[in-house]
């Protein structure tokens, strides 16, 4: 069993300029999964880097408001939204709120610095 509490985990700043908590990966865990769990947070008023995944990617908005890029598409998100981004997929994210936005990402297959390429 693998209990994390996510105010333990060390925030390092991805190269999209969100701030990222690896949740679980199967690089820091014992675990045989093909996916990761991170925790993400963005400032007030700030929006992260253009970037593209080689995987695809699941946002799960946890606390605030913002609006996600897909390619050409535009969506308000809030609490509880989740958001679908294909691999390849021009993506961006932006806090439009008066709090830290905050959203869980799951990547699959595992995010990988290397296969993250920044626009």
């Amino acid at each position: 069993m693998i209990v994390k509490n996510t105010n333990d985990i060390p925030a390092f700043l991805a190269g999209d300029h969100t701030y990222i908590k690896e949740v679980l990966h199967p690089k820091n865990d014992a675990v045989d999964i093909q996916y990761s769990l991170a925790h993400a947070s963005l400032p007030i008023n700030t929006t992260s880097l253009p970037h593209q995944l080689k995987s695809s990617e699941v946002y799960y908005i946890l606390k605030g408001i913002g609006k996600v890029f897909i390619n050409s598409e535009t969506k308000n998100v809030k609490i509880g939204d989740m958001v679908f981004i294909p691999p390849y997929a021009t993506q961006s994210i932006q806090n439009t709120g008066d709090e830290p936005l905050e959203f869980l990402c799951v990547v699959h297959p595992e995010w990988r610095e290397n296969e993250e390429i920044i626009l």
